[in-house]
């Protein structure tokens, strides 16, 4: 039995930036490039990058939503995804999307019941269970989503930007019941969040993602402390100079031509 949960060894995922003006040439980028670690079992992963780092892309890979373009990628296990609005209908209610998740996963109706009772007892959702997803504020659709998915015992989390919405009390009680599903039950977790605070106290292991390459793999304390001078770097920057700068990082991901215009100002016009 191997002792690793995640493997990655120079893996690249490549996006193509879309164009109103279908005659001029489609401009392709790394999201990731030639990412390479290994997380053992039981281990709880911090990634932290700013926002277009590439931190979702590889969330969307290690849960096996999205393949790769480049490399290898070896996932030792079942693994699931929490991320807000992620594998929810919104026409359905609560209810019938767990009924629905249950069914694709080819889950027997006692195990499906056994996950329902889960979800009512740890989400606290109340009637909103039995109402459409679309009339959930998004704090709610978190609680579901994360219900859910602890329920189904996946033995690879990957949190994504989660607990960032809703109130504080349940992202504690999901953090609790995460910290005991990695210390009884050898759970392995990848915690995306842009709070340092959450990371430091929850994490082992820190994972900092920028630009589409990682920066630093190592020890969560070390690696938060200089993604935090990163960040005071930037906040210190006017605002031309930090499009500016971030401009110029992009350029370095770009794959064919880029526009004529500031590349920062295309992808996020």
């Amino acid at each position: 039995m191997e002792d690793y949960a995640v493997k990655l060894k120079n893996v690249s995922k490549i996006y193509t930036l879309k164009n109103k003006d279908k005659t001029k040439t489609k401009i392709q980028f790394y999201a990731l490039k030639d990412i390479s670690f290994k997380v053992d079992k039981g281990d709880t992963v911090g990634i932290l990058g700013t926002n277009g780092s590439g931190k979702s892309t590889l969330s969307l890979l290690l849960s096996g939503i999205s393949d790769h373009d480049g490399g290898t990628l070896d996932i030792n296990g079942e693994q699931a995804l929490i991320s807000i609005n992620t594998g929810l209908n919104m026409q359905l209610t609560g209810e019938e999307n767990i009924n629905v998740k249950g069914a694709l996963l080819g889950l027997s109706k006692k195990k499906i019941q056994d996950i329902k009772d889960k979800v009512i007892d740890f989400a606290e959702l109340g009637d909103f269970l039995y109402q459409p997803v679309k009339k959930y504020s998004s704090g709610m659709k978190s609680r579901l989503g994360f219900s859910i998915s602890l329920a189904l015992d996946p033995d690879i989390i990957i949190v994504d930007e989660a607990l960032s919405v809703g109130d504080k009390g349940f992202a504690q009680k999901c953090l609790n019941h995460m910290r005991k599903i990695r210390d009884e039950q050898n759970k392995t977790i990848f915690f995306i969040s842009h709070s340092l605070g959450q990371v430091r106290d929850f994490c082992t292991t820190g994972m900092w993602i920028e630009g589409g390459v990682l920066k630093e793999f190592g020890e969560i304390n070390e690696v938060c402390d200089h993604y935090a001078e990163y960040v005071d770097m930037l906040n210190a920057m006017s605002e031309k100079d930090k499009k500016a700068y971030l401009n110029d990082k992009f350029k370095e991901r770009i794959i064919t031509n880029p526009p004529k215009k500031g590349l920062w100002d295309y992808i996020f016009r």
